[in-house]
């Protein structure tokens, strides 16, 4: 699976980590701007955002909301699968 950043003006872009398998923390955390949250999207998927999101006063970001039950998603964020992600 490719992985997908989700900007909050919409635009969506198809994303690789950089050794091509999985997202290095620091990563995921340039992709959000700041502490990473993980979440999980009605699919299954893993979506990465910004754990300060709220508090930074972050704009929504409707294409990332549609993707969760329950909450409401601010700042830019990373969809992708759970085994593209380092542990």
């Amino acid at each position: 699976m490719t992985a997908l950043h989700i900007k909050t003006n919409g635009e969506k872009t198809e994303v690789v980590p950089l050794n091509s398998k999985t997202f290095s923390l620091e990563e995921l955390q340039k992709f959000v701007d700041g502490p990473i949250e993980i979440l999980l999207t009605k699919d299954q998927q893993t979506m990465i955002v910004n754990e300060e999101g709220r508090l930074r006063n972050l704009p929504v970001n409707m294409e990332a909301t549609s993707l969760i039950k329950g909450h409401i998603i601010v700042g830019n964020v990373l969809v992708c699968d759970w085994s593209e992600l380092q542990r």
